[in-house]
């Protein structure tokens, strides 16, 4: 079974050529004829349909309708000439504009011929008319099925200057699938395309791109859209499955001196049912033998600190190393502090390493990590430095783990020589379905209960003429001792957004709540790491009673007393931000508050952010009705929506079939973990051309 044709440079397809060949590698990304065979349509025509032309209104994004010339005229001279076309049916007329290739079209329009015409609709002075439309001569014979459901192809201004507009890319679609050595290898067993009543994978494409009938593009996208997201759960479980017979962990059989005399002498409460149930699954894969690599989610103020710290006494127990790795300087700092406070008196020693620790300290901490008088580091990536070596590394902790790089998690393993165990951390609830494709590598525990006690964060979602009765409210608790965070979504002022930006609300903020009555501080992105930390130390000390900031304090510094987040303009934050940016206040025994403030005019999906926002604190509730409005792509962000890098499928809308492929995956490597077996060739040979492609981060994803 060869791939061969698939592999093939795109160069090499008819009517590409080098030229066409480097834009569509720079623009699409597509190198091969399999990559070009992948890039699926976004939308179809239908050209079935014809609409009469009393008929057209705003909403049409296209329409065809069958109209005779009636009237051609050429107005306006040099780079202004353009050429009208007026046609007529039994409704009504329509002009139809050209403002280039004139000459062409000129010659191509002939008057009282009837026409096919295709094209979107636009308005100038207050008649429709239709920019460069498509135009046919009707057909004696009706038009083949082929011809009826029309692809659309997403290209850019670049693409369109080579001519390939989504016409042009269909064109060199129709070349590839025509070409004599077209092959697709079939890539599902037998069993599965059976059972699951799936068309087999050459005809899934033909039917993608240049559908025989609505029936049959129907088809076609279940079976590729099912193929995209059962690969994918593949990969994970036999990723998966190799680690848990590859990797060996070290084995921490016992519960000792350091767990027990915590427990009972340093811990001043009782542990939630949520936190002592993720303790026992966490103790199951560290006693295994084999090395844990485990997600721990919890919203933010449920307690994934203490389990951590469980688990490297733990460690300790079992004459292990450990090391904590956070994103930032200040949250490695507030972790030194708080673990150091909560083991005072009990002879571990711990050390902050970060970007400013000074060398002689740092070369102090190396002489300890190599003879292990260090028992546990905690720091920022400076954990990563290549000198930073340890005698007997057993676990590793990572805090926030998307604010990291997989390479640089990748760094963690040549830390030893048997791979220690791996507990990733993070305070953003992740959805089901997008933790099931992120993550599906990792076993994984969620904390869902709050610690007794912790009083619910009372959100409200005020308008722009309800400022003062704010401003009001921020000064009764500034009198109670309490203090603010104030956030707003841009630094400088915005041309094209009309929003609050930072720098005018703080000068707004200093009117309002002058020195030196009263203390305001500023954080964003652009300062300096130094200048944020000294800032966010004032803020701890309670030398600020209101930092004004961008969102830098989404993850940051556990301030107990601030008890007022105000978010300026929430509409423009997304919800899993809102969510996060709220979490800062909360942490102490005092009511806390969050004032969500918006203009009147607000989006439908901005409503329901915000109207999400004041009726629940539930991170998992968020975090899907996020991902349901935005998508995994923005839910993610930048850095890690190309993880996923879905061709056709949606996680989201596609949440079942994503479900099915996952159990399915599961239950094969479950019977074939090495997918050895004859029955599952074309399985195995498929994950090879994948791998072929990318790099394996999994085992520390």
């Amino acid at each position: 079974m060869s791939s061969t044709f698939l592999e093939t440079p795109i160069e090499y397809l008819k009517g590409v050529g080098p030229a066409r060949a480097e834009m569509l590698k720079k623009e699409l990304q597509i190198f091969t004829f399999g990559e070009l065979l992948t890039f699926f349509p976004f939308r179809y025509i239908d050209r079935s349909k014809f609409y009469k032309i009393s008929e057209i209104t705003d909403d049409n994004a296209f329409i065809q309708i069958k109209a005779k010339i009636v009237r051609i005229q050429t107005i306006g001279t040099h780079r202004n000439q353009r050429i009208i076309a007026t046609v007529r049916d039994d409704s009504g007329e329509i002009d139809l504009v050209w403002f280039q290739g004139l000459k062409w079209i000129a010659e191509k329009l002939s008057p009282l011929q009837e026409y096919i015409i295709f094209g979107k609709p636009s308005i100038f002075n207050g008649r429709y008319n239709i920019p460069h439309p498509d135009l046919e001569i009707p057909p004696t014979q009706p038009l083949p099925l082929s011809e009826t459901i029309r692809p659309v192809y997403s290209s850019t201004e670049k693409l369109k200057a080579k001519g390939l507009d989504f016409k042009g890319i269909s064109r060199l679609m129709k070349n590839l699938l025509m070409n004599e050595k077209f092959f697709v290898p079939e890539n599902l067993t037998p069993e599965i395309l059976k059972q699951l009543h799936l068309v087999d994978r050459k005809d899934a494409f033909i039917n993608i791109h240049f559908p025989q009938s609505s029936e049959l593009l129907s088809k076609a996208q279940t079976r590729l859209k099912f193929e995209e997201l059962f690969f994918i759960q593949l990969r994970l479980a036999k990723q998966r499955a190799g680690r848990l017979k590859k990797h060996a962990g070290q084995p921490f059989l016992k519960v000792g001196d350091y767990v027990n005399r915590f427990y009972n002498q340093h811990l001043t409460f009782e542990l939630t049912k949520a936190q002592k149930r993720v303790i026992k699954e966490i103790r199951s894969d560290l006693g295994s033998g084999y090395q844990m690599n485990r997600l721990l989610q919890g919203d933010v103020g449920s307690g994934k600190t203490l389990v951590a710290l469980m688990i490297i006494l733990i460690a300790l127990d079992n004459d292990c190393q450990c090391c904590l790795m956070a994103p930032t300087e200040i949250l490695a700092n507030q972790h030194y502090q708080t673990i150091s406070g909560m083991l005072s008196g009990m002879n571990v020693n711990i050390q902050l390493l970060t970007g400013s620790t000074k060398t002689a300290t740092r070369q102090l901490i190396g002489e300890g990590l190599l003879n292990g008088t260090i028992h546990l580091l905690i720091g920022t990536h400076a954990l990563l430095e290549e000198n930073v070596r340890f005698k007997r590394l057993g676990l590793v902790v990572i805090d926030e783990q998307h604010r990291f790089g997989v390479a640089q998690r990748a760094k963690l393993w040549e830390k030893n020589i048997v791979t220690p165990h791996v507990l990733v951390m993070t305070a953003t609830p992740i959805p089901r379905t997008l933790a099931m494709t992120l993550y599906g590598d990792l076993d994984s525990s969620v904390i869902d209960e709050m610690p007794p006690g912790r009083k619910s964060i009372k959100t409200k979602h005020l308008y722009e003429p309800d400022r003062q009765k704010v401003i009001g409210f921020l000064r009764d608790k500034i009198r109670e001792g309490r203090q603010i965070y104030i956030v707003y979504p841009l630094i400088q002022e915005s041309e094209t957004l009309d929003l609050k930006n930072l720098v005018d609300g703080f000068k707004t903020i200093l009117t309002e709540f002058p020195p030196p009555e009263y203390a305001v501080g500023m954080v964003h992105g652009q300062m300096k790491q130094q200048e944020k930390d000294a800032e966010m130390k004032r803020f701890l000390e309670r030398k600020i009673q209101i930092l004004v900031a961008t969102t830098v304090i989404e993850v940051g510094v556990d301030v107990p007393n601030a008890s007022v987040m105000v978010i300026e303009n929430a509409e423009r934050f997304g919800l899993s931000q809102l969510h996060q940016l709220r979490g800062r206040v909360g942490r102490g025994s005092d009511q806390s508050y969050c004032i969500l403030i918006s203009g009147y005019e607000l989006t439908t999906e901005a409503r329901q952010r915000l109207s999400t926002m004041v009726r629940t604190t539930d991170g998992f509730e968020i975090a899907e009705t996020d991902l349901r409005l935005r998508g995994p792509g923005d839910l993610l962000g930048t850095q890690q929506s190309g993880i996923l890098n879905l061709r056709i499928a949606d996680i989201v809308k596609d949440e079942k079939m994503l479900r099915y492929a996952h159990n399915l995956a599961t239950d094969i490597i479950q019977d074939d973990p090495l997918l050895s077996k004859e029955k599952n060739d074309n399985l195995a040979h498929h994950l090879l051309q994948m791998d072929k492609h990318s790099q394996n981060w999994g085992l520390i994803s």
